[in-house]
């Protein structure tokens, strides 16, 4: 099962290669700042996707996705949050805080817009960055998660 990964798109195009590139993979995972539906319902007319509301969504996309969601693929349960609800300034401690009563493999998170792929303890801890908006990340980037026999790969691209 290989997986993309992106977050903070905010209605803003998200580069061609890229939506090229997810018509390889098997699932999307939005981690919220999507913005509009227009975004999801193009995600989705790609591969099936998932994705969490943000902070900066519409309120129409507020209204259909969820804060947080767990998802479980081969076996793996990943908990997927945008990282906004807590100290609006701390992204991964806000996605470890919306997990903190559930045993997850992986926790996928956005809202920084700062890549990161960290294993803390038994959880990889997985922010895409942002693959179209680096006025707060250092470079335009998504993510791929690769998930095999229990195995979990999981990178950061940069574009």
């Amino acid at each position: 099962m290989i997986i993309a990964v992106l977050s903070d798109t905010h209605s803003l195009n998200i580069p061609k290669p890229l939506l090229e590139r997810f018509k390889t993979v098997n699932l999307i995972i939005h981690a919220g700042d999507i913005c509009d539906l227009a975004t999801l319902k193009l995600l989705n007319k790609i591969k099936p996707t998932k994705a969490v509301q943000g902070n900066m969504d519409e309120a129409v996309v507020k209204k259909i996705l969820p804060v947080k969601e767990v998802i479980t693929v081969e076996n793996v349960k990943i908990g997927l949050t945008h990282g906004h609800v807590g100290d609006y300034r701390e992204a991964l401690k806000n996605a470890t805080a919306a997990f903190k009563d559930d045993k997850m493999n992986i926790i996928i998170f956005g809202h920084s817009h700062q890549a990161l792929n960290e294993k803390i303890g038994h959880t990889l801890y997985f922010n895409p960055g942002s693959p179209n908006d680096c006025i707060r990340a250092k470079f335009f980037s998504y993510g791929l998660i690769t998930i095999e026999a229990g195995k979990i790969k999981a990178e950061i691209i940069k574009i």
